[in-house]
């Protein structure tokens, strides 16, 4: 199966048996607990708040809402109420991790810290979708958040995490093109050789559970017609559910030029983790919030 947009995502989350439970770091922010408050409407999650208990009550009597007692947790500052979220997640009170209003370093700080975070042993990487005007179904470029300059073996792993989140969403066998600018090996360009040893790792079976390709440009990844007219022979050209960017800046200005140009609605969290951990911006808005918390809900699944 597939997704074409997240209303079909969210549909599915909420038929879920029971609502998964979210510990949400420094969660005194407005969009932070709107995001939190409209999951918990929609059965998708329950929201468990960490952080200044006096001004998490003011904005939720502010918008007119309720949490109960034993669901909000003071901390004295945004290093504890990190530090306390994931505690909830080792002690198995809570199933998936959020930002609130702190920054990135500070939280991700208390996930990898080696005795008490929730490191896995292997690479943590950054997974988004994004519902494109224009496409036929939900695309997921990796990775534009976490991993800087990914090697060969960086890039051999976020596709293990990403087409591992996908198939726990219901995946069957996600299509993966591993982006360049070109179609052909060129030695000159290490991402072009890149591309097609992770092609040939998964033709071998050392990347499971998906069709790799590359090196593939981006045009004839999105549109058949042009693979086609460049004669670049694909099976996934035209229908890919996976875009693995070479470095964090191309994977981040491609999500950007897909939100803001093309007006793509968004969701992203970290994987790779004990839990999916949603990570957006603190200038997020709270429905970009709210489609990663349901989206990490479907991943926690």
């Amino acid at each position: 199966m597939v997704f074409k947009n997240f209303d079909e995502l969210v549909e599915k989350v909420k038929g879920y048996p029971a609502m998964k439970r979210m510990a949400v770091a420094a969660a005194g922010e407005e969009h932070t607990l709107q995001a939190a408050l409209h999951a918990r409407r929609e059965g998708i999650a329950k929201p468990i708040l960490i952080g200044d208990k006096e001004e998490i009550l003011t904005i939720l009597t502010k918008l007119g809402e309720q949490v109960p007692k034993e669901d909000i947790y003071d901390a004295a500052d945004n290093k504890e109420a990190a530090e306390l979220a994931v505690s909830l997640i080792r002690e198995g009170k809570a199933d998936f991790l959020m930002k609130g209003y702190l920054d990135t370093k500070v939280i991700l700080k208390a996930v990898v810290n080696r005795e008490t975070g929730l490191q896995k042993g292997g690479l943590m990487s950054h997974f988004s979708m994004f519902e494109v005007p224009g496409y036929k179904k939900i695309l997921v470029p990796v990775d534009g958040g976490m991993v800087a300059y990914p090697t060969l073996e960086d890039k051999k792993a976020i596709i293990g995490n990403t087409v591992d989140t996908l198939r726990s969403m219901g995946y069957d066998c996600p299509k993966v093109g591993v982006l360049t600018c070109v179609e052909k090996v060129n030695p000159k360009m290490p991402e072009t050789v890149e591309a097609a040893k992770l092609a040939e790792m998964n033709q071998n079976g050392e990347i499971k559970n998906c069709i790799v390709e590359g090196p593939i440009s981006y045009d004839c990844a999105m549109d058949k017609d042009i693979a086609d007219l460049k004669k670049y022979e694909s099976r996934i050209a035209g229908d890919v559910d996976v875009l693995v960017a070479p470095n964090i800046h191309a994977g981040n200005i491609m999500g950007k030029m897909l939100t803001v140009t093309c007006k793509a609605k968004m969701a992203g969290f970290i994987v790779g983790a004990k839990c999916p951990i949603v990570l957006t911006s603190r200038g997020s808005s709270a429905d970009e919030k709210f489609l990663s918390i349901a989206v990490s809900a479907a991943a926690a699944e």
